[in-house]
């Protein structure tokens, strides 16, 4: 399974690379939106995590990047220390299949992948 995961807290980003390559994923990362929109355009993925708040292009526009144009249906993790009601919401009406407030707990965030990857 091939994941990007895009995200400009380094050491987040590092953090989940290593707990999903443990779990045999190939992973692709991006430190901020513009170069995650530029592997979504070179790559397929298998599931994509990324944080809502980014530099250049924010995890919203690679979600709608994803399922607007792209039409494609790949799972879509979200990540934000933003946990308001609004904010969750809103990402779920974009297209999400997760949503996880950071800090991020490794375990958690391999339950998540797996259940999303199952859909």
């Amino acid at each position: 399974m091939k994941a990007l995961v895009c995200d400009d807290d380094i050491a987040c980003l590092r953090i989940i690379q290593k707990k999903l390559e443990s779990e045999n994923l190939i992973v692709f990362t991006a430190k901020d939106g513009e170069e995650g929109l530029r592997k979504l355009k070179e790559f397929d993925f298998d599931i994509v995590i990324t944080d809502i708040h980014m530099p250049f292009h924010s995890g919203d526009e690679l979600v709608s990047f994803i399922r607007e144009k792209q039409k494609k249906a790949t799972p879509i993790i979200m990540l934000s220390a933003d946990g308001e009601e609004e904010i969750i919401a809103l990402a779920f009406q974009q297209g999400v299949d997760a949503f996880i407030k950071k800090p991020v707990k490794p375990d958690d965030l391999i339950r998540t992948v797996r259940k999303v990857a199952k859909k």
